[in-house]
């Protein structure tokens, strides 16, 4: 799954707002994001994001590059076996920046049918918190 959108603000003002990996306010449906680790940044860093349905899944950073990408692991709270994603930036020009969510996952423990439902809705819910990210950042 990847998913991509230009923002009018520097690199560095988006790496603020996104590296700040428990302040996930344009997150799609998330009610709060706490840390499970007295680390706070970079990797070794635990967070678990509370949903409103109820959810709670919990993700370790396992990459960071400060001012272009972080990578995390889901290890519970997803109806799947793996999953891995990357937020990475890359300047389109000194106004404007690319953002890019790229994740791989797989399940054994759905039907094809309810992987590919599942697919859809990470991709909706990808493209729809990348908008929310974009308007907080272009105010």
């Amino acid at each position: 799954m990847k998913k991509s959108i230009t923002v009018n603000a520097s690199k560095q003002k988006i790496w603020s707002k996104v590296s700040k990996i428990a302040n996930l306010s344009w997150l799609v449906d998330q009610k709060k994001t706490v840390f499970a680790s007295k680390t706070k940044t970079g990797n070794g860093a635990i967070r678990k994001i509370h949903f409103a349905d109820g959810n709670i899944i919990e993700e370790h950073i396992v990459g960071w590059k400060k001012g272009e990408y972080f990578s995390y692991i889901a290890v519970s709270g997803l109806p799947l076996r793996a999953y891995h994603a990357t937020i990475s930036l890359k300047s389109k020009s000194s106004s404007a920046t690319q953002i890019t969510w790229q994740s791989y996952f797989n399940s054994q423990k759905m039907s094809k049918k309810k992987f590919t439902e599942f697919v859809s809705f990470l991709g909706s819910f990808y493209a729809n918190s990348l908008k929310n990210l974009k308007k907080e950042l272009e105010r």
